[in-house]
C-alpha cells in the first residue's frame, strides 16, 4: 500500500497499476464518482461490480470501485479489536493479499467490456470508520455486500448508519441482472422510506417498472395516501397495491409478493428500530436482507 502523510494524517491511496504515471488519491479517485462500488470480499466482488455497471449505465452516471480491508496495525480502535481483526488476517490472508485477490476479478470483469477499461481500482486498508469518510463523501450511491467477511459485514453497517448513504446491496445467491425492469417498494410513511425514496430518485425515474407495496394500512388509508403523495412528489408513475399480512411477518409478505410479480430490485426505508433491535426481533430489514433473491436499494 503507498500512503501519503498531511497534517500528521496518514490516506490510503489508489492502487498503481504497472507502467502508469503517479499514483492518485483515494479521494482523487472517487470525488467524482456519483456511484462507488466498496469490494471487501472476493466473493462478492463480481455481483458488487456488476450491480454497480447497471446502476451506473441506468443513469449515466460514473463509478469509482475500491478494494477496502480493516489494517489491525492502523486502527483506531480497542486493543481486543485489533486482536480479533489480527485473528482474521490468519484466516482470510493479509490485507495485501485480499487486495491481490479482488484485483484479479476485477481485471477479469474489466475485461469483459471495452468501456470499463479506463476504471482503475482503489485500494482503501486501515481503520474501516476513516476509510469510508474518505471514500463516500462524494457518491450518490454505494454498492456494498451485507454477507461475506468481517469487513464486508462492518463496511455495510459503517456505510448505512454512520455515512448515511443510499445502499444498493447484492443479493446472497448472486446478482442476475435487470436491476430496474420492476422495481417494489416497501412503502411505510416513516422518514427513513421517504429518504430512501428521495435519494433513489434518478433510478425510479430509470426504472422501467414501479409498485409500492402497502402492507397492513390504516383504516382511514394512510399508507396508501401518503404513497401517492410521494409518487406525485417525485413524478413517479407508479402502481400502488394494498395488501394484509393475513398473520405472517411483513417482511414475509413483501417477499412473497415480490416473487409474484417478477420484482427485480426492493426499495426500503432501512432499520427503522435500529440494527441490534431489528437484528433481535427479526423485523422487516433484517429479514428482507436474509432473504432476498434480488439486489435491495436501502437508506437508513
Amino acid at each position: 500500500m503507498i500512503t501519503t502523510t498531511t497534517n500528521d494524517q496518514t490516506w490510503p491511496r489508489a492502487w498503481k497499476a504497472p507502467g502508469t504515471g503517479a499514483p492518485r488519491n483515494i479521494r482523487d479517485l472517487t470525488k467524482d464518482a456519483d456511484i462507488v462500488v466498496l469490494l471487501p470480499d472476493p466473493v462478492s466482488a463480481r455481483s458488487c461490480l456488476e450491480l454497480a455497471n447497471d446502476a451506473a449505465d441506468a443513469v449515466e452516471d460514473s463509478i469509482a470501485a475500491v478494494h477496502i480491508c480493516a489494517d489491525p496495525l492502523a486502527m483506531l480502535t480497542s486493543a481486543e479489536e485489533i486482536e480479533l481483526q489480527m485473528l482474521k488476517d490468519l484466516e482470510e490472508g493479509s490485507p495485501d493479499e485480499r487486495f491481490e485477490r479482488v484485483k484479479q476479478l476485477f481485471d477479469e470483469w474489466k475485461r469483459g467490456a471495452p468501456h470499463r477499461q479506463n476504471l482503475t481500482l482503489g485500494d482503501c486498508q486501515g481503520d474501516l470508520r476513516r476509510c469510508l469518510g474518505t471514500i463516500c463523501q462524494s457518491a450518490s450511491l454505494v454498492v456494498t455486500p451485507y454477507r461475506g467477511n468481517i469487513d464486508a459485514r462492518d463496511t455495510f453497517h459503517n456505510v448505512l448508519f454512520h455515512e448515511g448513504k443510499l445502499v444498493l446491496v447484492p443479493p446472497a445467491n448472486g446478482y442476475r441482472g435487470h436491476l430496474l425492469d420492476h422495481v417494489l417498494i416497501g412503502w411505510k410513511p416513516h422518514d427513513h422510506a421517504r429518504r430512501a425514496m428521495v435519494a433513489a430518485r434518478p433510478w425510479l425515474t430509470a426504472a422501467k417498472r414501479i409498485t409500492v407495496l402497502c402492507v397492513d394500512d390504516k383504516p382511514n388509508r394512510h399508507y396508501e395516501t401518503t404513497a401517492r403523495e410521494i409518487c406525485h412528489q417525485l413524478g413517479l408513475d407508479a402502481e400502488i397495491v394494498v395488501t394484509s399480512s393475513t398473520g405472517r411477518s411483513v417482511g414475509n409478505t413483501i417477499l412473497d409478493f415480490g416473487i409474484s410479480v417478477n420484482a427485480t430490485c426492493l426499495l426500503i426505508g432501512a432499520f427503522k428500530h435500529g440494527y441490534l433491535l431489528e437484528l433481535l426481533l427479526g423485523r422487516v430489514t433484517y429479514r428482507l436482507l436474509s432473504h432476498a433473491t434480488v439486489p435491495l436499494l436501502m437508506c437508513h
